[in-house]
Parts: C-alpha cells; sequence; structure tokens
C-alpha cells in the first residue's frame, strides 16, 4: 500500500508540473527563458519551424535563459532592424566572438572564425583573388567543364535508364569537386557514374552536423561528450582528423607544383586560390605557413559548397515547369534562398552591453542569434504570401532584378561581412539550373518526404528523390 501511495504521489506531482509548466512558459506568446530552453529541447527535430512559430508571435525577438550550467544564454531575432545594427551601423561591437570559434573550431583561424585585423587582413586577400580576372576565367572553365563532363553524363544516365536518382546528392558532389578544384586546383572526383564515396565530404557533413547539437546541448554535456570520445563529439574528431589529412595532402601536391614550375602556374585559362596565396604571399601580408592554408582552404570549400548546392535542391521542389529568361531564374534562385536559405541561422556576441532596435538588452557572453530561415517566412516583412515561391517577387515592373534589403534577405550574410562568393554561387547555380530545365523534365517522387535535416546547413534529411526524362526526343 505504501508503494502505491508513492506512485499516486509522483503521478500527480508529474501532472501538477506538466500543468504549471504549460501555464507557465508562455508570456504574451513569447516562451519564458527557462521554459523556452525546455521547447528547444523537445523540438530539435523541427527547430528552424519551431524558431518561426515562435518569433512571429513574439514579433520578431525573444528571450532564452538556461540554468548556470548550461550556459545558454541567447537573443533570438528576425527583426531587419537588429540585423542591421549588428552587422554594420555598430559592427565593431559585435564581432564573431570566442564562442563562435569554439562551436566552429574545425574551421581554425580561417574568415569565418576571424575578427578584428586578421579578419580584415584576409578578407582584403580574399577579394583581390576573387576579383582578379583569371580567377574568373577558371571559375567559368571550371563550372562548365563540371556541368558538360561531370553532370550531364550522369543526369543522361538517369534518364536514358529511368532511373531514381538523389539529385541532392548529384549537386553536393558537383559543388564540391567545383569548390575543391577553385580552391586547392585539386578534382576529388566524386561526381561520376559509380557515385564514390568521398571520405572528406562525409567528413564535412558529419562535422556540420555535431556543430548544430553543440547549438542546443548544455556545454557540459558536450563537454563530456568529448572527453569520453562519444556521440556527435567522437564523430566529429574523427571527422576532423580526415579533413586534417585531405587538406594536408593537398596544399603538400600545391607547394611541389609551385616549387617545380618556379611559381610561373599563371596561364590565360586561369588559376585557384591555392596558388595566388602561395605566390602571392609577400603582397597579401599573411602568414600562409600550411596552419593558414588548412584553415583558408576549408573555409571557402564550405562556403562555395553549402550555398549552391543546397539553393539548387530546393528550387527544384517548387513547380516552375519553364525558366522564361535569366532574369527570371535569378529571381527563382533568391526565392528559394529566402525560403531555404543554406545556412538557416548566424550568431554574434557583443564586446560591451548594449541594447538593440528591437528594445531588447544584450551583454557580454549573450549570444543573438539570427534566424535566417523565420526572417524569410515572417509576414511583417515579406506580405502576406510570404511562404509562397514567387520569383516575380524578385523582379521589377520594368523586367529588371530587384534588388532587396540584405538585412532582410541574409542568405549572403549582410555588411561588412558579407559573402565575398556571392557572384560565384549565382554563376554556378544559374549554370547547372539553366542546363537541367532547358534539357529535362524533373519529377519529384512524392513518397519520399522532403524534410530538413539537423545540421548547421540546411541540407534534407530523405534527400531529393527524382525521376528525370530528357525533354527534347
Amino acid at each position: 500500500m505504501a508503494f502505491q501511495s508513492f506512485l499516486q504521489v509522483c503521478f500527480l506531482a508529474l501532472i501538477s508540473f506538466l500543468f504549471l509548466y504549460r501555464l507557465m512558459r508562455y508570456k504574451n506568446g513569447c516562451p519564458k527563458s527557462s521554459a523556452g530552453i525546455v521547447e528547444l529541447l523537445l523540438n530539435v527535430h523541427r527547430v528552424h519551424d519551431w524558431c518561426t512559430e515562435t518569433l512571429e508571435s513574439c514579433k520578431g525577438t525573444f528571450v532564452l535563459e538556461g540554468p548556470w550550467f548550461a550556459k545558454m544564454n541567447l537573443v533570438a531575432t528576425c527583426d531587419p532592424a537588429n540585423a542591421h545594427y549588428v552587422m554594420s551601423s555598430n559592427f565593431d561591437n559585435f564581432p564573431k566572438g570566442p564562442e563562435y570559434k569554439q562551436m566552429f573550431d574545425i574551421l581554425g583561424d580561417g574568415i569565418f572564425n576571424s575578427d578584428l585585423d586578421l579578419w580584415k587582413n584576409q578578407r582584403i586577400a580574399a577579394q583581390g583573388f576573387m576579383r582578379h580576372h583569371l580567377f574568373h576565367q577558371f571559375l567559368l572553365r571550371t563550372s562548365r567543364d563540371k556541368v558538360e563532363m561531370g553532370l550531364m553524363p550522369i543526369i543522361d544516365h538517369a534518364a536514358k535508364h529511368g532511373l531514381v536518382i538523389n539529385l541532392e546528392d548529384i549537386f553536393q558532389r558537383f559543388t564540391f569537386d567545383s569548390a575543391c578544384i577553385l580552391v586547392t586546383g585539386s578534382d576529388p572526383s566524386s561526381l561520376s557514374l559509380e557515385l564514390p564515396q568521398v571520405l572528406f565530404s562525409k567528413a564535412v557533413h558529419d562535422g556540420e552536423q555535431a556543430i548544430f547539437y553543440r547549438h542546443v546541448k548544455p556545454r557540459s554535456f558536450t563537454k563530456l561528450q568529448k572527453w569520453l570520445n562519444i556521440g556527435q563529439e567522437g564523430k566529429y574528431k574523427k571527422a576532423s582528423k580526415v579533413v586534417d589529412d585531405v587538406l594536408s595532402e593537398y596544399i603538400c601536391q600545391k607547394r611541389k607544383e609551385v616549387n617545380k614550375l618556379n611559381q610561373q602556374l599563371v596561364s590565360k585559362d586561369g588559376v585557384d586560390i591555392l596558388t595566388s596565396y602561395i605566390t602571392e604571399k609577400e603582397s597579401t601580408g599573411l602568414k600562409c605557413d600550411d596552419k593558414f592554408l588548412r584553415d583558408t582552404a576549408l573555409n571557402m570549400i564550405i562556403a562555395a559548397t553549402d550555398t549552391t548546392s543546397t539553393a539548387l535542391t530546393w528550387r527544384l521542389l517548387f513547380n516552375v515547369d519553364e525558366v522564361k529568361n535569366l532574369v527570371y531564374l535569378h529571381g527563382a534562385l533568391c526565392e528559394a534562398l529566402r525560403l531555404y536559405p543554406p545556412v538557416p541561422f548566424n550568431h554574434k556576441e557583443p564586446v560591451k552591453p548594449d541594447i538593440l532596435p528591437s528594445g531588447h538588452p544584450v551583454h557580454p557572453k549573450t549570444k543573438i542569434l539570427f534566424s535566417v530561415y523565420s526572417m524569410g517566412r515572417m509576414k511583417s516583412i515579406w506580405g502576406e504570401d510570404c511562404y509562397e515561391f514567387k520569383p516575380e517577387r524578385w523582379i521589377n515592373e520594368r523586367g529588371e532584378i530587384k534588388h532587396e534589403s540584405s538585412y532582410k534577405f541574409l542568405s549572403f550574410g549582410a555588411g561588412p561581412r558579407i559573402c565575398l562568393g556571392k557572384e560565384t554561387s549565382f554563376i554556378q547555380m544559374k549554370a547547372v539550373a539553366s542546363a537541367l530545365i532547358y534539357n529535362y523534365r524533373i519529377h519529384v517522387m512524392e513518397e519520399t518526404p522532403v524534410v530538413s535535416a539537423v545540421s548547421v546547413v540546411l541540407h534534407t534529411e530523405n534527400g531529393l528523390m527524382t525521376r528525370i526524362s530528357k525533354r527534347w526526343e
């Protein structure tokens, strides 16, 4: 009887807790700080949609504070005014911060993790190399060759034999190979009929997934996993070693090429980024040792791979049968990026206490999280039809490309840190999308649901399974 009474007391206590939790977790439509952390963990499998729903009810900004041991204090926002303030007008007070570097430590001291003078010097050097006409020649040749000799044979093969293929995987292979060639001059050749597993690509994917969980799990739990070498942190450690080994080989090979040809690798066909850093190290003022080259190469490969492949994947979900012209195609790609940004969130930390335009105070150690995914789905920003796919949204009355503020369209960032590879991404996206849509009919298989994966990059969970047929037969 005593045990039965104990169970009844426990049951009543549980019911009371759940009732009070439901009663206390929201205030004026927004989650209360501690209850919000629980809500976040309960919705981690659909975190981007949960964040969107919560931000919609909280007028674009809400606060989450975890218990002291979790060290999870953040302000989540999709307010364009906050974005402009943090990313531009008060830029110096909002660097990436040391916590960002800890979260993304696989990126080392590359441009994504760097702040202050190190970031400025890297950006100046990268901007100079990427704007050079020789790099543009190399970009155009690489994109054309990969489409004609890598992508099209696989699509032709699938169409000829009536195969169902995962187009997201194909796009990732295309952009990964292209990025490796543009950055290092080496082709991993993942885009072939055999569709081989490439350890480097898998390692990057595993690393991105582990980094996502670092954002939602208490730091103490992450440290325990890291110490025991288990779970996501165990996978992360293995992935980091693969990345280090592959990039070390690429750098060693590139140095041998440069030394063999006495630094005369420049040709009319263009030059890769790694060669530029090695041969122009004196002019950059950067310490171009192997560690620097490793960090720089990885940052650029990830940036070039994820933006292009993700945008192409989500773009093909929408039923737009014909591409009228390149302006319409540009609008369609921007619309896909608005609804499905490759990097769905970004975050900063203030150096000094401040108050955001939304009225929310922030302090050092407070993480300001910008939900790029939610920003594209706010009625207050994009109108009542914000969930609709409308390429016309990006075309003005004269039939020209309409430019929207980067502070409400954060897919490429904004302010001084806006993405350097934006134009490179559009060139590759248009090359692939126009070739596919002009030559093939693409049918998305409804049997395989297309849902977002849990990662810092907006991949799909099950891929984009499609059946392809030729248009001109």
